[in-house]
């Protein structure tokens, strides 16, 4: 084959989807054992690739029974952050090529920071259309969290480039006279809501992170808002800034000590 070196092989093996007959002999005759742990690598790798692509079908099973039915844009919606006790909540709207896999995709509290980064990144480039909408901690004091939510998703379907003809939503329907529907457990189950959900949390992570350097002390970049311990003692310590939710609990709590 013109290779030697196990390095060399390591290269080959590389993006190779499949092995000719020749090719896996010419491997499996090869008695050092890097090149060995190659192939099992190689092989491992391909069962996981496998189940990630039939992973993929299974989510797609929504969308592909809205196209076979005539729509054309379908959209997924998701939501992060609202269960947070400070910063906004965030929607995505995502709109995926039919003829275009992400490999990968998932619901994004099954993905590790780093999966979702690189997803957030193949997402925003095959894509054919991302929109993101915000509701701010004083909107969600001013209408709830349930109102500040569908008010993000309403945003995100708007900030679209284009409009799309259905919506997939996660288990809520918006105020949009578009025709939607809403799924339990969607960002697991379909594979538009589950890349929205990626967007969103990401996005999310990333203004938290930005955030963290406007209230220094809150440790928001590592919770990203959510109540751990740290930002309870954070709570304690410092009371909460403007980007706290003063209808939820323990903030609500903590100025009426504060108060008295």
């Amino acid at each position: 084959m013109g290779l030697s070196t196990v390095k060399d092989i390591a290269s080959f093996l590389e993006g190779k989807h499949t092995l000719t007959k020749e090719e896996r002999e010419w491997l499996e005759n090869d008695e050092r054992k890097g090149v060995q742990s190659l192939l099992h690598r190689w092989e491992r790798q391909l069962v996981k690739n496998q189940a990630l692509e039939e992973h993929y079908e299974r989510l797609w099973h929504f969308e592909k029974a809205l196209y076979d039915k005539g729509y054309t844009q379908v959209a997924g919606i998701d939501e992060a952050g609202r269960g947070c006790l400070a910063g906004p909540v965030v929607a995505a709207a995502v709109i995926f090529d039919p003829t275009s896999s992400i490999i990968g995709v998932n619901d994004s509290k099954q993905l590790s920071r780093k999966q979702r980064q690189l997803l957030y990144d193949e997402i925003q480039k095959k894509a054919l259309a991302i929109g993101v909408g915000t509701a701010s901690a004083q909107e969600i004091d001013t209408v709830n969290i349930y109102q500040a939510t569908k008010l993000a998703m309403r945003r995100a379907v708007q900030h679209l480039t284009f409009m799309p003809d259905y919506l997939l939503v996660d288990a809520m329907t918006i105020p949009l006279n578009i025709k939607q529907q809403a799924i339990i457990k969607g960002d697991a189950r379909s594979v538009s809501i589950a890349g929205a959900s990626i967007i969103a949390k990401e996005t999310r992570d990333r203004m938290m992170e930005e955030m963290d350097q406007c209230y220094p002390g809150y440790d928001f970049a590592v919770h990203h808002g959510y109540g751990t311990k740290r930002h309870l003692e954070a709570l304690t310590d410092l009371g909460p800034c403007l980007e706290h939710r003063k209808s939820f609990s323990p903030i609500k709590e903590v100025l009426g000590f504060e108060e008295h």
